[in-house]
């Protein structure tokens, strides 16, 4: 079973502009994410950006990106353009890794790879446990609720995901922004209209739920912070630097 691992990225991020070109040791963001996903050694990796900037950055370190119109509404558009430009041929699993992301487990998004291979899973994503409370309150954090409590053994389907939550919920969990599809799912996926639901919450996983495509979650090991704010990209560059 062949998969791709494909990262969407863009320079003209809202709250952070460029913020894949930020540096951390040396190295940007983008570069780093394409660094843990080739680490995971379960397939090709690709960075899929409209931004020439981009390109050359990933080239320069070393990885392979494609560059892609700037039309795209949604990463996962994106990555669909950037799957024709690179062809099709074996592929069975595509993962779709945010591109600012660059604390994301290896081991976590090898566990959502195996979950797929061994079960006939359309779309697959992760979630970790929610230790901090204040994650309910913050909109840059996605919620997700699931049928089942997540184990490692588990594989339960997503009820509903959310940007904010008044109450705790049964088996609510912290949304990892990873997304694992089955290549006749993504074909469906792309096809689809972007639903009222996905746009009001600004969450393209909300098109998939919206027209009956099932989304499973597996247990992500450690929650992962996105960059979407200056305060996130000091915190990050703090946490990686003491690592090194």
């Amino acid at each position: 079973m062949k998969t791709l691992i494909i990262i969407p990225s863009r320079l003209s991020a809202s709250r952070l502009p460029g913020k894949p070109l930020l540096k951390i040791n040396g190295l940007s963001i983008i570069s780093h994410v394409f660094n843990k996903a080739m680490e995971t050694n379960i397939g090709d990796v690709y960075v899929a950006t409209e931004d020439q900037e981009i390109v050359d950055d990933v080239h320069l370190n070393g990885g392979k990106a494609i560059l892609t119109q700037n039309k795209h509404k949604t990463g996962t558009d994106r990555i669909y353009e950037a799957l024709k430009k690179i062809g099709k041929s074996n592929v069975e699993l595509i993962m779709n890794l945010q591109g600012d992301e660059p604390l994301i487990n290896i081991e976590d998004i090898k566990s959502l790879h195996h979950q797929m291979k061994k079960t006939n899973t359309e779309l697959g994503t992760l979630a970790a446990k929610i230790k901090d409370k204040d994650i309910f309150d913050k909109q840059n954090i996605v919620k997700v609720v699931t049928g089942e409590s997540l184990d490692n053994s588990q594989f339960p389907e997503a009820i509903n995901f959310y940007r904010h939550l008044n109450n705790l919920t049964e088996n609510t969990y912290h949304h990892l922004g990873i997304y694992c599809y089955r290549l006749e799912t993504l074909e469906k996926f792309i096809s689809l209209e972007q639903s009222q639901n996905e746009i009001k919450n600004n969450l393209e996983q909300l098109r998939a739920l919206d027209n009956n495509i099932k989304i499973n979650v597996a247990l992500a090991k450690t929650p992962s912070i996105g960059v979407d704010t200056k305060e996130d990209f000091v915190a990050i560059k703090k946490i990686m630097e003491y690592k090194t």
